[in-house]
């Protein structure tokens, strides 16, 4: 088709939409606020560490398959790393135990038999109760579908609804959590390998599709922020950046990619989340010890995930509200005395003082996954037939994460596209 196709915002979400639209040939303009692409997955060098660090860690799964579609496309799938099976090393800092969960390949959970395998403390039997959550009741919480205590739920169930909701679990939507239990142990091992960008998110995910949309002409305005759209009756006619109006024409379209509340300030009547839940991480900068896995999960701590990069250890807390007025002194120490710890127990001891540090506080990090906010997700397409909206706050059927962003970035270029219908998920094999 002879159109041009803007695309508003430069995060995954848009840059998705636009890799998918660029390479089915459509003519692209890219148009970002800021003076960087990515959105909450960049990388950056701090002065404080003296580095390159990410924003903040993302946890990609081998089951992510829009995702790793993309990261195919553009060229860096070869950039994840991560172990040959389904592995989870945890180190409880109570008890100082740790062990490693290990799936089983196929869908059927033989796993859960086998107590070197499964969750320390639990019984087959008490998987059971996990089926709920694939059915759960219209509207219901975590916390009404199944029972939030016991080893199972500490040691699996509420470290896994933690990282993948970002709310205290027993408050989160049950038919979020069902879409994760669906997609990770319900699908078994192959779609559960955990993989992490080593060189970093703009190295994997961003640098390369930047490079691929210029290889086709794309055009990517950075510091060229929307301020209003002019609607017509039945479609945009025109973007509005302050400095310059640009006039749509009739085949033209617009994929807006941008936060959700700043979706709802330019398209008036749009239903959109408004509660939202912070992300902390803190980044060290100090040699992981040896032996110590690239992800570790933490329990009965301030920490949660610790990942090892070369150069750095980063730490990621979830649901992290609760400290974002804490003293960021007191805070690093705080989360250096967890890392040392773990490392104590898991790998090897670390000096009792934190290296180098930075901590990074995201208040507006993710929707907040409950029932009262799951309703407001619109979904891609709008009341005007050539604007479509994307983001991983839109209705993906997924919490917020790097897997819903892509994903509703790839369903707003499908709806563009000339034979628009029922979208399809690519369905290549997990790496």
């Amino acid at each position: 088709m002879n159109r041009t196709v803007h695309v508003i915002g430069a995060g995954l979400a848009g840059l998705s939409a636009a890799v998918k639209l660029a390479g089915q040939g459509d003519r692209v303009v890219v148009h970002e606020a800021t003076a960087f692409t990515g959105g909450r997955c960049r990388s950056y060098h701090d002065a404080s560490v003296g580095m390159t660090i990410d924003n903040g860690n993302h946890l990609l799964l081998s089951g992510n398959r829009a995702a790793l579609d993309f990261l195919r496309t553009i060229g860096s799938a070869q950039r994840l790393i991560g172990p040959p099976a389904a592995e989870f090393p945890f180190v409880d800092l109570a008890s100082r135990v740790h062990w490693t969960l290990r799936f089983g390949d196929g869908r059927l959970p033989f796993w859960v038999f086998d107590p070197a395998r499964r969750v320390p403390g639990t019984t087959a039997r008490d998987y059971l109760p996990l089926a709920r959550l694939l059915r759960p009741g219209l509207g219901k919480t975590v916390g009404e579908t199944i029972a939030c205590k016991g080893a199972l739920y500490e040691r699996l169930i509420e470290p896994l609804f933690l990282a993948a909701l970002n709310i205290d679990p027993p408050e989160g939507s049950a038919k979020l959590a069902a879409a994760v239990i669906r997609e990770t142990l319900a699908a078994g091992g192959r779609a559960c390998r955990p993989l992490i960008a080593r060189d970093g998110l703009a190295a994997t995910l961003i640098e390369p599709a930047l490079e691929y949309l210029r290889q086709r002409g794309v055009l990517i305005r950075l510091e060229h922020q929307l301020r209003a759209m002019q609607f017509g009756a039945a479609r945009v006619e025109a973007l509005d950046f302050g400095s310059e109006v640009i006039a749509l024409a009739e085949a033209d379209a617009v994929v807006l990619a941008v936060p959700p509340y700043a979706a709802a300030s330019l398209v008036a009547g749009l239903d959109a989340p408004n509660e939202f839940r912070a992300i902390v991480n803190a980044h060290f900068r100090i040699d992981p010890p040896a032996g110590q896995p690239p992800i570790l999960g933490v329990l009965n701590a301030t920490t949660q995930w610790i990942f090892a990069f070369p150069g750095r250890l980063s730490v990621t807390v979830s649901a992290g509200d609760r400290l974002l007025d804490s003293p960021r002194e007191q805070l690093a120490q705080t989360i250096w005395s967890d890392v040392a710890a773990a490392c104590a127990v898991v790998s090897a001891p670390l000096p009792t003082d934190p290296p180098a540090w930075q901590i990074v506080r995201e208040r507006r990090a993710t929707f907040a996954a409950t029932t009262a906010q799951e309703p407001k997700r619109p979904d891609a397409r709008t009341a005007w037939r050539n604007l479509v909206v994307a983001g991983d706050w839109t209705n993906t059927g997924l919490p917020a994460t790097i897997e819903g962003a892509i994903r509703s970035g790839y369903r707003a270029a499908q709806f563009l596209m000339p034979s628009a219908g029922a979208m399809t998920m690519p369905m290549g094999p997990p790496p």
